[in-house]
């Protein structure tokens, strides 16, 4: 072969390897183009921008909050995950700020925003739309704890502010039958301690000293007339003993009469005397004042036994029963404690302060105690029911309408069910419908879980679920 021959062909396999390598070069190329297109179509599109606190503000632009933290992008859902999505059935549609709203149609709040739809299965909800789905490492940081439902007693301690009075019952009213004049005061001071019989004053009356002579002379006669007839000794003695009933009547003790019987003279002034042991709480005798047939000259207190009023709440008057033991504490006192029972519930309700009033007894033998005195006081009791199915009462998650527990189904998933409940304790609470003995629920943290879940998107489905039953027809009533 010519030397000449064998350079063309060495130039021309050149010439094919640089074209075929520009080809693949150029393909290459072409595809990551295209792949670079692809990506750039296939880009989700930002539909706002929304603060990054949570703050119900957004905007179409990027911008920045008062604490220069800039706006978080809310981006449109890529077709693929549309897709995934379309094929999965819609629960509802929720408010996109997380307000406690929701729709069956898609639609938009006042701002603009639209709806968000709940798929079934996702992490907020279960098939009942009830399930709570949770991190456990979540769980770890937010604290929770949980406690088993037991069947338990009730026991429950109403607590009352009460003030000590005196026994109506051992209260006493000096009020003389007879018109007359305060002579002399021995007891001449409000809060004098007295004893039954002690002289209180000395009184003048014109009516006492006819009775005096009347019964002196009756007296005379029954003795000069015992060798008469015996219808004249009869009508004697007769006389005799009206006259001592009417001195009687007016309450001149025994020993007073005895004494006019052996003097056999009429007393100008007789001692007024007191009919019980007690305190003077009122005294408006004065000396030298004529008082009236009935008009109170002193009022005097037995306080040897006292009464405790306590104000019970209308919520807890249902709890309290007679004989129920109580335990008084008075701020007189610090630290001492009283033994108390209930011996009366009064049948009315104070509809100012919505209480009823409960009535105990108190004993008060070294005179400690004194009516118009604070007191505390605890009463203890059982509920009216035996053992039920209790709970904290910190597990329970007041909305409102209903009443929440949120029920452990396994680690990270809980359940939030309705609740009907029913009497208290201190610190537990009955449980009538919605659990079960020995289910755990949560007892600590449920409203930080509230709020990692969005707990008001499950309020909501439970609404949406009774919006979704059907009306019941109510019975026909037959009017006779």
């Amino acid at each position: 072969m010519k030397p000449a021959y064998k350079i063309s062909l060495a130039a021309l396999a050149v010439v094919v390897v640089v074209v075929f390598a520009y080809w693949l070069g150029a393909r290459s190329n072409n595809g990551q183009s295209g792949a670079q297109q692809t990506q750039v179509k296939q880009a989700p599109k930002i539909r706002y921008y929304r603060n990054p606190m949570g703050l119900p503000d957004t905007s179409e632009v990027p911008k920045k909050d008062s604490m220069g933290m800039d706006y978080l992008p809310v981006y449109e859902e890529d077709p693929a995950s549309m897709q995934a999505k379309k094929e999965r059935k819609i629960l509802f549609y929720r408010n996109p700020m997380g307000l406690p709203d929701t729709s069956t149609v898609p639609k938009q709040d006042s701002m603009g925003m639209d709806y968000l739809p709940v798929y079934e299965g996702d992490n907020e909800s279960s098939e009942n739309g009830t399930v709570i789905k949770i991190d456990v490492e979540k769980i770890q940081k937010l604290g929770v704890r949980t406690e088993k439902a037991t069947m338990r007693q009730l026991n429950r301690s109403v607590r009352a502010v009460g003030r000590i009075e005196a026994d109506e019952r051992r209260v006493y009213t000096i009020a003389p039958k007879f018109e007359g004049w305060v002579e002399q005061l021995h007891v001449n001071a409000t809060g004098d301690v007295v004893k039954a019989g002690q002289s209180l004053f000395d009184v003048y009356s014109p009516d006492l000293i006819s009775a005096q002579r009347e019964y002196l002379i009756a007296v005379q006669g029954v003795n000069a007339m015992q060798d008469a007839v015996p219808e004249a000794q009869g009508s004697m003695k007769e006389l005799a003993q009206s006259s001592l009933m009417r001195l009687k009547s007016w309450d001149i003790g025994d020993d007073d009469l005895r004494k006019l019987r052996e003097s056999e003279e009429v007393k100008r002034t007789i001692a007024y005397r007191s009919p019980v042991n007690g305190i003077v709480m009122e005294k408006p005798a004065q000396k030298g004042m004529r008082f009236m047939p009935g008009e109170a000259l002193y009022k005097i207190a037995d306080l040897s036994t006292l009464w405790i009023i306590a104000d019970v709440s209308e919520q807890e008057s249902g709890l309290i029963r007679v004989g129920q033991l109580a335990k008084v504490q008075l701020d007189a006192y610090p630290g001492r404690e009283f033994s108390s029972r209930v011996t009366y519930v009064y049948p009315t309700l104070n509809q100012q302060t919505r209480t009823t009033q409960v009535r105990l007894e108190l004993a008060n033998t070294n005179g400690a105690l004194r009516p118009g005195m604070f007191a505390q006081v605890a009463l203890s009791g059982l509920g009216s029911k035996g053992k039920v199915i209790s709970v904290p009462d910190s597990a329970v998650i007041y909305t409102g309408r209903r009443n929440l527990v949120l029920v452990e189904l396994a680690e990270g998933r809980f359940e939030a069910r309705v609740v009907k409940l029913g009497e208290h304790s201190d610190d537990y609470i009955e449980v009538k419908e919605g659990i079960g003995d020995g289910e755990s629920v949560v007892v600590g943290a449920n409203f930080l879980i509230d709020a990692e879940s969005n707990l008001k998107a499950v309020v909501a489905g439970f609404s949406q679920a009774e919006k979704d039953k059907p009306a019941e027809i109510p019975p026909t009533t037959q009017v006779k």
